[in-house]
């Protein structure tokens, strides 16, 4: 990666937005051989020697040695298309929206406010909160996050960010997403339309110029409803004509657009290839200078943190990201990967910064892993559970003697405690305060009537734990609060299993009516005993998709978290790209110490979601009737 960045063009010191300005020295620290950089380099190993200096600024000597010599700046103010510091990059995260449309990872709408919360604290500069037109639930859970995260001011700074709607160049889609991101103080519509050659003629079969027609038709009637911060994205731009790509880009900047995102929607492109995409369209397009250039970078390939690295060392000035890098297929561009390479290499790339609070990046890499259901391998770069792990004998001399010599970032620095170190131990005998600090320790805002609930459920396994940690809470939480709307609950399930005889299991439901429905069956083990008992008394068609178990934790004790992926007659989804119906999956959780307990909840959350969702389309069916009715009228 650093071979491409090198070799590609000078990075721009000034923004796409003022080419005429005078460009900004460049920092001469471009190697730790060179005179201007042997002050850092001994300071380093000075600091080695004494370990009280070394555990204060290894980090800061090796690490980022920018940081010694280059403060990170405020946030610039927020105008649509324009930054005023050359330097900054904004970040807009897709979490929400790109990064559910992983198969199986469908969120609550309580869920997904609380993960936009989080993403408030983290302090992200644009939150992509969901596709609005694809279901009622979805525009309810974008209109909630537009109403309370979108007005409420986080950090020292106040930041408040923008909400933004994704829509296809149509106008249904686009009154949708309006509708949901109308209530923030800073509304934002992302419209897209693809422009790949292989697109236009066998996607959507219209010729180029019918394309441009309605790409500027779209973008200008999103401004007309009164939207001051218009992004277009040319779908699968990796592998469009240029020519083409800067015609298209030239007449919505026209229309209206702000910002013009270039999406490696297949992850196709190499970093070179990307870097260049991106100056290209910097260099040839007409009225750029009015427009923020965006990078939108698949992972097929491996490769989308470095071409998103590649695009900002060229010139664009948003990053489109996501947690832990979920997303479609082979998911997108990581948002910590990208965020912690832009901080830890600051020189290298000509000074860049955002305006992330790198501090809040544990908390919601495990914020998502838990309402996604997606889990990250321990491998992954900056989360992953061995990223800060040392087991080498070499590695571990090193660690001992200086951390430098294998850390190239700290763990403290992206929020990263160690239980056995930091914070509140909690046990049975730790009351409401104790717990209730330490879910504000951990980022969660819950009320007073979730937190009763909650600390019940939390007694009740404090009672058979010697000690309950921060994982056993997340599970908890998640498992208590953050579930869909209960139209059937679990009061008692009892299972036998072995080699003596067939595996039996009686399960009790409550259902929406408060009546309690008893079943019977018997399956190949205890947890599709327990399945087919639920089968039995709810009666929902569903195909269990995946199945997995994790313990939370170390230890006989562990608490046992549980993910399922349920499929149902349920086709009332559309995708945001091909615009097809499909059957949505829906995930559930559950978390408990018995494992059959954990799977029963896990199969009911999935369940009380597709009941959900299904009753939300029905609702919007009847509205939708109703309103015909009284037309025809």
């Amino acid at each position: 990666m650093a071979s491409s960045l090198l070799s590609s063009p000078k990075p721009s010191s000034f923004s796409s937005a003022n080419p005429t300005s005078t460009p900004r020295p460049r920092a001469q620290t471009l190697s730790p051989f060179r005179a201007a950089a042997a002050p850092r380099f001994s300071h380093g190993l000075a600091a080695a020697a004494n370990p009280s200096a070394s555990r204060r600024c290894y980090h800061r000597a090796f690490a980022r040695p920018v940081r010694a010599s280059m403060a990170q700046p405020r946030r610039p103010e927020y105008v649509p298309n324009r930054i005023d510091d050359p330097n900054y990059v904004r970040i807009f995260d897709t979490t929400l929206r790109d990064g559910e449309q992983s198969p199986g990872a469908t969120m609550t709408s309580a869920e997904k406010l609380v993960v936009a919360r989080q993403l408030a604290r983290l302090g992200v500069d644009i939150i992509e909160a969901g596709f609005p037109a694809s279901s009622p639930d979805d525009l309810d859970a974008v209109r909630s996050i537009a109403i309370e995260v979108g007005n409420t001011p986080v950090g020292e700074d106040g930041h408040v960010p923008v909400i933004c709607g994704l829509s296809r160049c149509n106008k249904r889609d686009i009154d949708a997403a309006w509708e949901a991101v109308r209530h923030a103080r800073r509304p934002r519509i992302h419209t897209f339309i693809a422009t790949s050659e292989i697109h236009m003629q066998h996607k959507l079969r219209k010729t180029p110029e019918q394309v441009v027609a309605i790409a500027k038709e779209m973008v200008a009637y999103a401004r007309s409803l009164g939207c001051p911060d218009v992004e277009f994205s040319p779908e699968d731009a990796g592998r469009s004509n240029r020519e083409f790509l800067y015609h298209i880009l030239e007449e919505v900047i026209k229309a209206g657009a702000t910002t013009l995102n270039i999406p490696d929607t297949v992850g196709y492109t190499l970093p070179y290839e990307f870097g260049k995409l991106i100056a290209d369209i910097k260099a040839n397009t007409p009225g750029i200078e009015n427009a923020i250039i965006s990078t939108h970078c698949q992972n097929d390939l491996g490769l989308a943190t470095a071409n998103t690295l590649a695009g900002t060392h060229a010139g664009a000035r948003q990053l489109e990201v996501t947690i832990n890098g979920i997303g479609e297929r082979a998911g997108n561009a990581s948002l910590e990967e990208v965020v912690m390479a832009i901080k830890c290499r600051r020189e290298l790339l000509g000074g860049l910064y955002t305006g992330i609070n790198t501090q809040h990046i544990t908390m919601s890499s495990k914020m998502v892993q838990e309402h996604s259901g997606l889990h990250v391998q321990p491998h992954k770069a900056i989360v992953g559970a061995n990223a800060f792990a040392h087991e080498s004998g070499i590695h571990q001399d090193g660690m001992l003697k200086y951390k430098g010599t294998y850390e190239i970032i700290s763990p403290d620095d992206i929020g990263l405690t160690r239980a056995n170190e930091f914070g509140i131990v909690l046990g049975k005998l730790s009351g409401r305060h104790a717990v209730r600090s330490k879910l504000v320790e951990l980022g969660y805002e819950i009320t007073d009537k979730e937190f009763e609930d909650f600390f019940k459920r939390y007694k009740e396994v404090a009672e058979k734990k010697k000690r309950v940690t921060d994982e056993d809470i997340e599970a908890l939480l998640s498992d208590e609060i953050f579930q869909p709307k209960v139209f059937w609950s679990l009061a008692d399930v009892q299972a036998t299993c072995g080699t003596l005889g067939l595996s039996t299991a009686t399960v009790k439901l409550i259902g929406p009516d408060g009546e309690e429905k008893i079943a019977c069956a018997v399956g190949t083990g205890p947890v599709d005993a327990a399945y087919k008992a639920v089968d039995d008394i709810i009666q929902i068609p569903t195909v269990l998709r995946e199945y997995s178990m994790t313990s939370v934790t170390e230890g006989i004790d562990a608490i046992a978290t549980t993910r399922v992926v349920v499929t149902g007659d349920v086709s009332d989804s559309k995708h945001a790209l091909t615009g097809h119906s499909f059957s949505r999956a829906f995930s559930g959780s559950g978390a408990a110490l018995d494992i059959v307990v954990s799977s029963v909840r896990a199969y009911l959350s999935a369940l009380n979601k597709m009941s959900s969702f299904v009753g939300a389309i029905k609702a919007s069916s009847e509205v939708s009737e109703s309103q015909r009715v009284q037309t025809t009228e």
